[in-house]
């Protein structure tokens, strides 16, 4: 017989709206609130995937009214809409937003909360069924969900209660086992909603379809043919408000067992037998289990940590990470991170694996670079080529969303020479652009049940089961020579020869590798999207 959150799935994937259900979203009052979540469920109203049985309760520690939270609500929603604000549209969704006031760790806020949820079953008609969403610090995952359990609030007796938690899933091994060991005291797996706000792009999703859809790709995707493969996620923000989580944290914690590991796990990972979450999870776990762990003294040699001074972005000249706020002046937290590694099974045997994250790097930009060996160049060496330029697919995730192919092709004339080819694909031209905060997806398939874009909790520890040598060595080794690099470069020098021993280069995310193409070829659709210009 089909489950319900089955034929949830289902409904999802025809665009059906959500079934009657309630948000209760801790930590209402901060920014991740007003910024991501009360814009991206308004789009979803607007988008007809909300049900008309819908409630919000915002539930913080801010004394206000539920008239006071709604008068907020309308301000910010003006200031961070994405898709402009319909006033009628808004009073519908004005009216199903609820407060609540109260310490996180007082029992009695939950008996209220309880209340409320009956008060708004009856009021909306939302048949039990809620989503319980964690915007709040880390160290209050574990006690609300407690408190939730204690009050009876997550039991399921009719409908379904589900609890979305927002990364950090721990700070290494250890607390990530220990929260997920808290999590199941209380909840099963499948009420667990680890959301990471990557995997709400549409490039991210895109990746299975891309590898998995189209028969001539899939046949190449493997040891025999790939010479390396690269994931960048630069930023050239530095820590902004965040100095003090961020100092705390840094940048292999902050971006390398949730973001970057997940990128790729989808696009190392076997394919699943469906969509469906739990047959994607095994594949990605699988991945994950599958990277050869670094020893002490191949960390050494296979990771790289640098942390920005000042330098100049924009034109503008931007303060070194010791002098950003709330971060310490004699700071050791890596603000940047390089490393390579190995996925021993038999597609990738042999296919080193890089990666790099950072802030204030000269631009802001993720991709996953797929370079392919070189072919042979014998039938070139009586001719005027030099050199035959590698293939390269290039998957980006932002901020121009598409995926782009690099080949070789004769340049016109009667000597063989060679020019390289890029063919553009970006999702703006062929699909057109919807506004989006990049929770959209995601909370609409929490509401459904589809928890295949969710990180299971041995994908958790599997994660930080492949960083933890690296932090074990960098915390007994502290650095001697931050800050490595300056604000507005691509990192410091040591990553480049991480690459540079083993015979390879970083692409530069701007330009490719080092190769102007002589020519662009743009792939254009065979006719112009609804509500673009001709």
């Amino acid at each position: 017989m089909e489950s319900d959150d089955s034929a949830n799935v289902k409904q999802a994937a025809l665009g059906e709206p959500a079934g009657p259900c309630a948000m209760v979203i801790f930590g209402a009052g901060g920014d991740l609130t007003k910024r991501k979540l009360i814009p991206a469920i308004y789009n979803l109203a607007k988008g007809k995937l909300l049900p008309e049985n819908f409630a919000i309760v915002g539930v913080s520690v801010e004394p206000f009214t539920t008239e006071e939270f709604r008068h907020h609500a309308s301000d910010d929603i003006r200031e961070y809409s994405t898709s402009g604000v319909d006033q009628q549209s808004w009073d519908w969704f004005l009216n199903r937003i609820y407060y609540l006031s109260g310490d996180f760790n007082d029992p009695e806020l939950y008996k209220k909360l309880g209340s409320t949820l009956s008060q708004v079953e009856k009021e909306q008609g939302t048949r039990g069924n809620c989503l319980f969403y964690m915007a709040t610090s880390p160290s209050f995952f574990p006690i609300v969900v407690k408190h939730l359990g204690d009050e009876g609030l997550t039991k399921v007796e009719e409908g379904w209660r589900r609890v979305v938690i927002e990364k950090p899933f721990g700070q290494d091994i250890t607390s990530a086992v220990a929260l997920n060991r808290a999590l199941r005291e209380v909840l099963e797996e499948k009420q667990i909603y680890r959301i990471d706000h990557y995997l709400g792009k549409e490039t991210v999703q895109n990746i299975l379809a891309f590898r998995f859809a189209n028969g001539i790709f899939e046949p190449v995707w493997n040891r025999r043919y790939v010479d390396h493969v690269q994931v960048t996620v630069a930023e050239q923000l530095g820590v902004e408000l965040r100095g003090g989580y961020y100092d705390h944290a840094g940048a292999l914690r902050d971006m390398v067992p949730n973001h970057i590991l997940q990128l790729i796990s989808l696009t190392a990972m076997e394919p699943p037998i469906s969509f469906e979450a739990e047959e994607v999870h095994d594949e990605q776990t699988k991945v994950l289990r599958a990277i050869q762990p670094l020893t002490p003294e191949k960390v050494l040699d296979h990771a790289v940590r640098g942390q920005y001074g000042e330098g100049i972005i924009d034109g503008k000249r931007v303060p070194a990470y010791r002098s950003e706020s709330n971060v310490s002046h004699d700071s050791k937290t890596p603000t940047y991170v390089a490393m390579g590694f190995q996925i021993d099974n038999w597609r990738w045997a042999g296919v080193p694996f890089y990666l790099r994250t950072g802030k204030r790097l000269a631009a802001r930009v993720t991709q996953i670079v797929i370079r392919f060996r070189r072919p042979p160049f014998v039938l070139f060496r009586n001719t005027s080529v030099n050199n035959i330029a590698p293939n390269e697919l290039v998957i980006n995730i932002q901020p121009n969303e598409g995926i782009s192919l690099s080949f070789e092709a004769k340049v016109p004339g009667p000597v063989v020479r060679l020019g390289a080819v890029n063919m553009n694909f970006e999702y703006c031209d062929y699909f057109g652009t919807t506004p989006s905060t990049g929770y959209e997806t995601l909370l609409y398939d929490c509401m459904m049940g589809d928890a295949t874009l969710f990180q299971r909790a041995d994908m958790v520890e599997a994660g930080w089961a492949v960083v933890q040598p690296v932090l074990d060595v960098w915390n007994a080794l502290p650095p001697r020579d931050f800050p490595n690099y300056p604000a507005g470069s691509w990192g410091p020098a040591a990553a480049d020869d991480l690459l540079r021993r083993d015979g390879r280069e970083w692409r530069d995310p701007l330009n490719g590798f080092g190769l102007q193409p002589r020519f662009g070829v743009k792939a254009l659709p065979d006719r112009v999207p609804a509500g673009s210009k001709s």
